[in-house]
């Protein structure tokens, strides 16, 4: 395994300089040569020496920046990068393959898979990585932003398969609906562990979409709008019944109305009635007595 260290080789600057100058020097030369009317032959080959030199110089400067590096090799051999930002000079023979060091981010695409409960399901994540060790990218992998555009959605599918969609009203389950925190959590450890032979570290993950695949979707939708409304009509029972218990201690403590259990059963089932109907109840005025 190829690890990565760092060589910034010489500051560019001082080196273009002394470049520029070799440059004037070799041209003055070429001049005098012309002037004391050397061999045609002579200078000729003068000329063509002093260019390839100072070309040959120069093509070992290069620029790094910000947040960039270059990856040195001579003749396949790995020598180092460069991370310094700035004109730098280093070896001609030196090959220079540029790696980026900045944040990046891709949303993979909608990705069909079984939960752990097997039903049909449609997911997305967003991913943010960057590149920390531009050696194990480079020689590790072929291609590593393919690399981590494909691992990234294996792990996003290995991680779906290991959660129901949802918890159905169970607190202690964790799905992939309830519990985002946990699945991004979850699927950003996943994946750094995969593409941590890449030098790729990854920054933060995010489910971006989710949703049950078509086939089951409208009988999904019919099972939780069932769960909703049976959660919505227990609340309601159970206020219901707290204001019957609450109205029946305040009548008894103080006194208004002595009911016997048969005339306690009808109020409870007529306050009950008002208090669940889906519809406001219509009052009736009874004329006569409770005991008709």
């Amino acid at each position: 395994m190829v690890r990565e260290r760092e060589q910034n080789g010489w500051p560019g600057v001082p080196i273009l300089v002394f470049l520029l100058l070799l440059g004037v020097g070799l041209f003055a030369n070429v001049v005098r040569l012309i002037a004391v009317r050397a061999h045609p032959g002579l200078i000729a080959l003068t000329v063509v020496l002093s260019f390839l030199t100072w070309v040959f110089l120069m093509a070992g400067l290069f620029i790094v920046n910000p947040n960039q590096a270059r990856v040195l090799q001579l003749f396949g051999s790995y020598v180092g990068t460069a991370k310094v930002a700035g004109l730098r000079w280093v070896n001609p023979f030196y090959s220079k393959k540029l790696i980026s060091l900045r944040v990046r981010s891709f949303e993979s695409s909608h990705l069909k898979v079984n939960d752990k409960d097997g039903n049909p399901i449609e997911l997305g994540a967003v991913v943010v990585w960057k590149v920390v060790d531009t050696a194990e990218a480079t020689f590790e992998v072929d291609d590593y932003v393919a690399y981590v555009r494909v691992q990234s959605e294996s792990a996003l599918r290995n991680a779906a398969t290991s959660y129901p969609y949802d918890s159905h009203d169970e607190p202690d389950v964790i799905s992939l609906r309830g519990s985002t925190a946990v699945v991004a959590e979850h699927l950003k450890q996943e994946m750094q562990q995969r593409l941590q032979k890449a030098g790729v570290e990854v920054v933060e993950t995010r489910i971006s979409h989710l949703a049950y695949a078509p086939e089951i979707a409208a009988a999904m939708l019919q099972r939780q709008q069932a769960g909703a409304i049976i959660a919505a009509r227990t609340r309601i029972v159970e206020g219901a019944v707290g204001m019957v218990e609450m109205a029946l201690a305040s009548l008894s403590a103080k006194g208004v109305v002595h009911l016997d259990e048969e005339r306690k059963a009808a109020m409870v089932s007529n306050l009950l009635v008002v208090l669940c109907g889906e519809k406001a109840a219509q009052p009736v005025v009874n004329a006569g007595t409770i005991y008709q």
